[in-house]
Parts: structure tokens; C-alpha cells; sequence
């Protein structure tokens, strides 16, 4: 814990991970900020500031994972509410960016909603964002304000190697994710291979070829997102059909929308390793799930943007 008893730090969240940000105010050794994210009797957001926030930094907690909507307004909201309070700078901590997956145009008249949320974070107030492993790194370039972007290989990496695991390698499940496989088995000292695999539709893969030695290894996966799962127990399975000792997963955000729970119980795939960016209720947290914590590293950057520091110095 970092004892940090300056009055104009201020830690606030929404409902999407309150536990994340006591974790973080923890952390830093200071107190929540004082405020409630209520519910009009129709359903609208209610936000309410508790105590003084005039001159002081603010940093909010909200990832937008689901219900995606519900906590994109309640951040919207809880972003203008510090504003009309004379913050002096308001700072969006968004461990996991909803939306982020429609980055671009794959088919006419599809929408960009990463640049749209970017475009009203922006129009409501903020003047920062803190987040972690977007899906696509150029959703930083969305933004017309400062982004911090926080990898959480360090923390996968750290990990495994606690594991010590013999005969190791890295695999990424598809070609967009090389960069992060390569940064992971960088650090571990390992080797890569790769997933050659297509998405006909949304949320559904095809895996045609595998390249690389796989046979003898224990093969960890990697990926940012592990949503209904499918693609990592279809690449798991593959792996082990071409001759894999072991598989192992491992992603940042760990949406597990839909079966996906389910699909990783009865899957081959030895243990699911994911960090607490998104919250995990009861009955998703079964035997081969460990969840790291992210809120040291967010905390020490919070730490660093308080003191006008780089940030990037955290990963030297």
C-alpha cells in the first residue's frame, strides 16, 4: 500500500467494478471519493458528488463492460456531474473500453462505435483516459485528448512464470493478436506460433491452419478478450489434436458472456487465467479460473498521472 494522504487525489466509481476501485484506493492509502450512482423510479441515472471536488484531481473507475449501456451513462453522467463541480481535471479510468470491437468499417454502413463513445467521453467533460489492452491499438488515435494505454502482459507474464512450466509456448489465436504473443514470450524467453483462423460472422471462428512446432509443448494462448469462449476452446482443442502436452489460457478481459463459462469447464484446456478489469459474479467463478488483480498497476499509474509522470516508466 502507498500511504497517500493528498486531499486533491480523489478516487470515484460507478457500479460496473466498485471492488476494483477500493482495491485501488487501497492501494494508494486514501479513502473512496463520496459519491452514489442512484436510479430514478423509470431508470434513469442518478449521480450524486457527496463532497467537495472543486480544484482536486478526479479519477473514475468504470469499466463499460456488461450492461455496456448502463455503464457507458452512468460514466457519461458521473464525468459531467464532476465537471459542473469545478474539478480540475477529471481522469476516466476504463480498465476494459466497451465497444471497442467495432473499430472500423468491415461491410457498408456499418457504424465505428469506438470512436463514437471516444466522441462522447470527450463531450462530456473528461480530460484524460487510463485504460487497458484495447482491442485495437489505434482506438488511442480516436481520441482528440491524452491516453494512456496499460498492457496487461506484464501482469499474464509475471504469472507463468511463477509457474515455472517446462517445454513452454506461446500461441496467438489469430494473426491480429502476434503482437501481444511475441511480447508475452519475449518475457517468458519462450517461442511463438499462430492461429490462422477467419470469422465468418461475429463471435464465430474458423481455424484452417496452425503454424509452428507444436508437438511436446505446453501451450499458453493469449488473447485481450475471452468472450463466449469459443474460439479459445476450438484453438485448444487443435492445439492438443497437433500434438500439444497441455493448453493453458489467458486474456486481460474476461467478458464470458453467453455459455461461456460452461464452455471452459468442459473444455480440455488446463487453467483460464484472467484479470479482474470486468467482474466476475459467483457462479462464473469455477476451478480453472485465477484472476489476477489489476488494481497495483492501475494504481501506481493513477499515482504517476496525480504527479505528472510518465507512465510508461511502469513498464521499463
Amino acid at each position: 500500500m502507498i500511504a497517500y494522504p493528498d486531499r486533491r487525489l480523489k478516487i470515484f466509481s460507478g457500479n460496473a467494478n466498485p471492488m476494483l476501485a477500493k482495491e485501488i484506493a487501497a492501494h494508494l492509502g486514501i479513502p473512496m471519493g463520496l459519491g452514489q450512482v442512484l436510479r430514478f423510479s423509470d431508470g434513469e441515472v442518478q449521480v450524486r458528488i457527496n463532497e467537495s471536488v472543486r480544484g482536486a484531481d478526479v479519477f473514475v473507475v468504470q469499466p463499460t463492460s456488461a450492461p455496456v449501456n448502463e455503464h457507458l451513462m452512468e460514466l457519461l453522467i458521473t464525468i459531467d456531474a464532476l465537471r459542473r463541480a469545478s474539478a480540475r481535471r477529471i481522469t476516466a479510468v476504463i480498465p476494459y473500453y466497451g465497444y471497442a470491437r467495432q473499430d472500423r468499417k468491415t461491410r457498408a454502413r456499418d457504424p465505428i462505435t469506438a470512436k463514437l463513445v471516444a466522441n462522447l467521453l470527450t463531450t462530456a467533460g473528461v480530460d484524460k483516459v487510463l485504460t487497458m489492452d484495447l482491442h485495437a491499438g489505434q482506438i488511442q488515435g480516436f481520441f482528440d485528448i491524452p491516453v494512456d494505454h496499460l498492457p496487461g502482459v506484464p501482469i499474464l507474464a509475471d504469472y507463468f512464470k511463477s509457474k515455472s512450466l517446462d517445454h513452454m509456448l506461446v500461441v496467438s489465436p489469430d494473426l491480429g493478436g502476434v503482437t501481444r504473443a511475441r511480447d508475452l514470450a519475449d518475457r517468458l524467453g519462450v517461442d511463438i506460433a499462430i492461429i490462422d483462423k477467419r470469422r465468418p460472422e461475429p463471435n464465430i471462428a474458423e481455424i484452417m491452419n496452425i503454424i509452428g512446432k507444436i508437438r511436446g509443448k505446453r501451450v499458453v494462448m493469449i488473447d485481450d478478450i475471452i468472450d463466449t469462449a469459443g474460439t479459445i476452446v476450438q484453438g485448444a482443442q487443435s492445439l492438443l489434436d497437433q500434438g500439444a502436452l497441455e493448453v493453458y489460457a489467458c486474456c486481460t478481459h474476461g467478458v464470458l458472456s453467453g455459455s461461456a463459462v460452461e464452455r471452459l469447464h468442459n473444455s480440455p484446456i488446463t487453467e483460464v487465467v484472467i484479470t479482474n478489469t470486468i467482474p466476475l459474479t459467483e457462479e462464473k467463478r469455477i476451478d480453472k479460473l485465477k484472476i489476477l488483480s489489476v488494481a497495483p498497476l492501475l494504481g501506481d499509474a493513477i499515482l504517476r498521472i496525480f504527479e505528472d509522470l510518465s507512465v510508461s516508466k511502469l513498464f521499463d
